[in-house]
């Protein structure tokens, strides 16, 4: 059955946590629901009880569509939930359904899918066939089915989990059964076929920004900007003018006074683009902004489109209370509902160091809490310092238990003040830093796996907020008594790790990010052979 359903100067740049071996295990989904759906395609299977198919006949008929036989089971038993009744004709002919689903198909591109649809060219001539709107056709009725069927699987879906799985991506993947799904359209004559409801919100926005820069790219104006050099305030040139243009064409200035002169709005409308890439916004264009200005089109809609499928995976459902930390960014989101509530951000595993892709519960929140040195850490870095300096673990605040080496409890400790778990088979947890400068850049890919956190004080508020003895001077307290605490959240918070190099912020915004583990053409491979 189809299924769609993360001496002193030393320990400050010292990773608190290594990233064991990955194992794919998988993690209970979390529910909750984002209503959002197109009321254009309102209108569900046709619900007539006159007409049926012969069950008999089902089987050979798919066979005629040999690239659709995945979905064979899913289509007889779509059928016997109907009593093998037509799900795309009335008493006077093909329902309107039908072509909107040859709508969807045929503008399969505009959903960020690669591959295109099998049998176009049949169901146009079957369609539009003059007999198509009068008797009813079992072979154009069995293939709308199958088609509808592929569209469902690739633009709820993506690819199958499996394939996910080696690409590292270890969220639990959203669950929608197939034949379930269609049933409930079939009891619900409203529902619409077409629904937006079944995706993340992300997938709807990023879809809206694959189209604007769709759009973009077939005006065919998208020409280089050669500055020849940085541009300051007070410049004035034909080129100012062109990145003025371009930075209207792209949403970061609301119009184009068409001037060459380099003012405060462009310089605005400058910053503005540099925070949507991550850049520092100091809105100075230098090097780096002209080389991400000047990409080709085609590589931001490919980048897009990379990430739609991903949005494709995540669940629908999420709790009221959650986290997301979207490793490209370096940033942890926390929600409430669907609204977000901060930012933060956040110091992600090195290249060589990756952060694991995957959720969890926050359950415990340590303050003041110990480091245990993981072996690998122990055995290329720690031993080594002892050999050299038989005062390296008193320098440090270091001291043996067993045969294991710890860091006492305190501000130069390497998880700084406070850590927040949620049980993995990773390794892996959020914790403070002393090493504050790292927030600071650009780019954070630093840790050997863990998420340094920012502003943590921050994050244990949010955690704590619905126990009143927990209060914003006890939570500092705590932080800096120098005594590892150990406290159970009453409800755990889920977390979500994620990898989007390309999303829509809370203001609209298109933003982009580099794809720091390298992983976007990987995916974009996969997604041409599905």
């Amino acid at each position: 059955m189809l299924l769609i359903v993360c001496p002193l100067l030393f320990l400050l740049i010292l990773p608190a946590c290594h990233n064991q071996s990955a194992r794919q295990e998988p993690v209970s989904p979390k529910t909750d629901s984002i209503p959002k759906y197109d009321r254009s395609m309102e209108g569900s299977f046709s619900n007539q009880q006159v007409m049926h198919l012969d069950s008999s006949r089902i089987s050979k008929l798919l066979n005629m569509f040999p690239l659709l036989n995945k979905y064979a089971p899913d289509v007889n038993q779509f059928y016997r939930y109907r009593n093998f009744s037509y799900a795309w004709y009335e008493t006077s002919g093909l329902t309107e359904q039908a072509n909107h689903l040859y709508t969807h198909l045929s503008n399969l591109g505009d959903e960020g899918i690669l591959v295109k649809p099998p049998y176009l060219n049949t169901l146009d001539s079957l369609i539009n066939d003059p007999a198509a709107t009068g008797k009813a056709d079992s072979v154009l009725e069995v293939l709308l089915t199958a088609e509808y069927l592929f569209y469902a699987d690739k633009v709820w879906s993506g690819i199958p989990e499996s394939q996910s799985s080696k690409l590292q991506w270890y969220i639990p993947r959203k669950k929608l059964n197939l034949p379930y799904l269609t049933d409930s359209l079939i009891k619900d004559t409203s529902a619409p076929l077409f629904s937006d409801n079944y995706s993340y919100r992300q997938y709807n926005l990023l879809k809206e920004a694959l189209k604007k820069y769709k759009q973009l790219d077939s005006s065919g104006s998208w020409m280089p900007i050669d500055t020849k050099g940085k541009l300051a305030l007070n410049d004035k040139s034909k080129d100012v003018a062109r990145l003025r243009k371009r930075l209207f064409e792209l949403g970061d200035l609301a119009s184009d006074s068409g001037s060459e002169l380099y003012d405060e709005s462009l310089k605005n409308g400058i910053i503005s683009f540099q925070k949507r890439y991550g850049m520092t916004p100091d809105g100075v264009p230098g090097p780096a902004f002209f080389n991400y200005i000047n990409t080709p089109l085609q590589d931001y809609i490919r980048k897009i489109i990379v990430n739609m499928e991903r949005a494709r995976w995540v669940p629908i459902d999420l709790k009221s209370h959650y986290l997301i930390v979207n490793i490209p960014s370096f940033t942890l989101y926390a929600y409430d509902a669907d609204s977000i509530r901060f930012t933060m951000n956040v110091v992600v595993g090195k290249d060589v160091h990756k952060t694991v892709l995957f959720s969890g519960d926050i359950k415990y929140i340590v303050f003041s809490p110990y480091w245990d040195v993981p072996p690998s850490i122990l055995k290329n870095e720690i031993l080594p310092g002892i050999r050299r300096d038989p005062n390296y673990l008193k320098r440090n605040n270091m001291e043996w238990v067993g045969n294991r080496v710890r860091q006492k409890p305190g501000p130069k400790n390497s998880l700084g003040l406070v850590k927040f778990l949620f049980p993995n088979s990773y390794n892996i947890y959020l914790h403070d830093s002393p090493a504050k400068s790292l927030f600071d850049r650009s780019s954070r890919a630093f840790s050997h796996g863990c998420i340094r956190l920012g502003e943590p004080e921050k994050l244990a508020d949010y955690l704590l907020r619905d126990d009143p003895q927990w209060t914003a001077e006890k939570i500092n307290k705590a932080m800096h008594a120098g005594v590892e605490k150990y406290v159970t959240l009453k409800n755990p918070v889920p977390v979500y790790i994620g990898y989007l190099t390309a999303f829509v912020d809370n203001q609209g915004r298109v933003n982009f990010r580099d794809d720091v583990y390298r992983r976007d053409s990987a995916l974009e491979k996969t997604l041409l052979s599905y």
